[in-house]
């Protein structure tokens, strides 16, 4: 599923995040930086010990922040290392904290000019956030800040199975029906 925000391109897949070729793919992390289960765990496997040694420099990052590395052996040239919240049902904090840790990589691609990136969907592993309610935070918060100029033309969701898919796709169209910001496009 394919939709276009200005210049840039919003497209859903299934698939592996860690064998995206873009610019940088972002990283579903915890506070530490090194490394842990699902996305995060695949991602470090997938760029060798050079990451964990770099993120080891870093200090940890605060939930709903994020920080940059270099991607080492993936065909990404960076990692963009966000930290997204553990779901709390009735937290308002909560929300606002993932829609600040894609907020902030999307900031970090704007500083360093990338042209393409690729998300997971963050804190829906074993952080617990309801795939639904993630995604439509997820896809507000890129496409509000496509509201502004940037460097970026292709923004990727990658989604671990077909239901994420799905809950995703299906979002995303429905979003494109309300939002006069959002044109679907025909997959090719």
């Amino acid at each position: 599923m394919k939709a276009q925000v200005g210049q840039t391109v919003l497209h859903c897949v299934e698939g592996d995040i860690t064998t995206q070729v873009v610019d940088a793919i972002v990283n579903a992390a915890n506070e530490t930086l090194l490394g842990g289960g699902g996305v995060d765990g695949a991602i470090h496997r997938a760029a060798g010990p050079e990451l964990l040694a770099e993120t080891r420099t870093l200090g940890g990052c605060r939930t709903g922040d994020a920080k940059l590395t270099q991607g080492y052996r993936l065909p990404a040239r960076y990692v963009i290392h966000a930290v997204g919240p553990v779901y709390r049902a009735n937290d308002p904090d909560v929300p606002r904290l993932l829609a600040s840790a894609y907020r902030r990589s999307l900031e970090l691609a704007q500083q360093h000019q990338l042209a393409s990136l690729a998300f997971p969907a963050i804190s829906t592993g074993v952080y617990g956030y309801p795939q639904a309610e993630a995604c439509e935070i997820a896809l507000r918060t890129v496409v509000d800040f496509l509201d502004q100029p940037t460097s970026l033309r292709l923004i990727r969701f990658v989604l671990f199975g077909a239901q994420a898919y799905a809950v995703y796709a299906q979002t995303l169209q429905r979003m494109a029906q309300a939002d006069s910001r959002l044109s679907l496009l025909t997959d090719d």
